[in-house]
């Protein structure tokens, strides 16, 4: 990369020991003819797309007009408090050996805002890595908008969610707070998926006449060929988490010497739930969750503690669906829907990562088995220990009946309020009596004898009201406490 990048950066990339760059990195360098220009990039999850943005914004602040102290050179926005902070430390490791030194800033939501502001303000935050509320939160202060006139470089990090309805909103908000393109920053956005939707609106960060570069052969697959994917059919959804119990077993038993699992669900509550119930699975194994109604700290704490560990399970929502690096992840496991088979995409790439290798698998349910059917191109084939599962399953199924009970009846209550949620638009087809059949029976394996009760204010949001066996609470007419916030379901 010599004539590409300044020798500081390259003595800083010597001194991480890279010995040699993965695809997307010598491709963004190499074919973007103009290190400073826009672009939109592709490449599979775990192949080193940090980096890849990182060098040429660094390139390009090292090597331009000096930036004025206090101010914002390069702002990368990230669709997750622990993307952000995982962004952060690359960018530290980056930067530590570089002559001139770079400080690297971050700013998102579960911490206190005052004095993460204060250390902005009176910092030197060439790198900002944020997440867009909290962004969004600081620029309504003209004092902070000011250190925003320099900017040269603004990255979209998972860029397919970051432009989608939910974010792009507040990434329009945010362009309005800050220089205009016409000024001449640099766009960058990267992701491992990049539907047509998102290709309408890159607009808003990327001049016309970007670069478009894809790492994806377009007749592959789009997951990472080092990861063997498997489904398996739950019959009944009653038997959910007897062939969750089986299925973790009999994975674990395959590989136990190193067995390092996330398994992701589909909200918050649900995640709860399933750590709650699976927390002593295997004796010794260190379990842990992830999820967004966790505060800060607990967040950190599980984030750590399964980045070390060299055994364990994490339970998590989608708060660690994209982006995130945990070492040797030999299995990912999603249990029913995810939002999208974008969003599947994501969550396999939480292993076989680096060129390491792992393995998926998706547990679904019949009615949720059309997944399927609509993702042909997902080389997901059954689980070659599928009759073995299903016999297993039967067996637990005491043994998951009496860990029921330890489950508290709040976390099985808000689980199923949950279900129905992010179910609702998804199955059936909009049949809400056979939705409701469907949550029941639910409710039935978690091992109620009657569903649990849900606010008046929650059926009627998810459009439920009047339908058959669905119990209202009459002790709970305030706003309800369940998944959803602005129309999204959170992960």
């Amino acid at each position: 990369m010599n004539g590409i990048l300044e020798p500081p950066l390259l003595n800083a990339i010597a001194a991480m020991k890279y010995v040699h760059m993965t695809e997307v990195q010598h491709k963004v360098l190499t074919d973007m003819g103009d290190i400073k220009s826009d672009a939109l990039v592709q490449a599979k999850t775990g192949t080193g797309k940090t980096i890849a943005f990182l060098l040429p914004a660094l390139q390009n602040l090292l090597t331009g007009p000096k930036l004025p102290h206090g101010q914002v050179g390069i702002l990368i926005i990230s669709p997750t408090r622990e993307l952000a902070v995982q962004i952060a430390e690359e960018c530290d490791r980056l930067t530590a050996s570089l002559p001139t030194h770079v400080d690297c800033h971050t700013a998102f939501g579960g911490t206190a805002k005052a004095a993460s502001l204060k250390r902005f303000m009176k910092g030197n935050p060439a790198v900002l890595v944020a997440t867009p509320g909290r962004l969004l939160d600081y620029l309504s202060d003209p004092s902070v908008r000011k250190k925003f006139t320099g900017i040269r470089t603004v990255i979209l990090d998972e860029a397919d969610t970051m432009l989608e309805s939910g974010h792009l909103v507040s990434v329009r908000n945010i362009l309005k707070q800050i220089p205009p393109k016409s000024e001449g920053w640099q766009g960058l956005c990267f992701s491992a998926t990049l539907p047509s939707r998102v290709r309408d609106v890159v607009h808003h960060i990327l001049a016309p006449g970007y670069k478009h570069i894809s790492t994806i052969d377009e007749n592959e697959p789009p997951t990472t060929a080092n990861a063997p994917q498997h489904s398996i059919i739950i019959p009944d959804i009653k038997d959910t988490f007897n062939f969750i119990q089986a299925f973790l077993q009999t994975e674990y038993e395959a590989a136990p010497d190193n067995f390092k699992a996330i398994v992701f669900s589909s909200t918050a509550n649900s995640t709860r739930l399933l750590h709650d119930l699976f927390i002593d699975i295997i004796p010794g194994m260190p379990v842990y969750q992830m999820q967004s109604r966790m505060n800060q700290s607990q967040r950190s704490k599980a984030t750590e503690g399964f980045k070390v560990t060299k055994k364990g399970i994490l339970f998590a929502s989608d708060v660690v669906g994209r982006g995130m690096d945990f070492p040797n992840v030999g299995l990912v496991a999603q249990i029913g829907l995810p939002s999208s088979g974008e969003q599947y995409i994501h969550r396999v790439g939480r292993t076989a990562r680096a060129g390491n290798s792992g393995r998926a698998t998706i547990l679904l349910t019949k009615p949720e088995s059309f997944f399927l059917d609509q993702n042909k191109a997902l080389p997901i084939t059954p689980h070659p220990e599928s009759a073995a599962i299903d016999k297993k399953a039967r067996e637990v199924a005491p043994q998951i009946s009496r860990q029921l009970q330890n489950v508290d009846d709040a976390v099985k209550g808000k689980a199923y309020a949950a279900w129905f949620g992010f179910n609702r638009p998804l199955l059936f087809n909009k049949d809400k009596i056979a939705l409701v059949k469907e949550g029941n029976a639910f409710s039935e394996a978690m091992g109620n004898e009657v569903p649990p009760a849900i606010s008046a204010k929650a059926i009627g949001m998810m459009g439920l009201k009047g339908v058959p066996g669905i119990r209202i609470d009459p002790t709970r007419p305030q706003r309800a406490r369940n998944d959803q916030s602005g129309g999204r379901w959170q992960r």
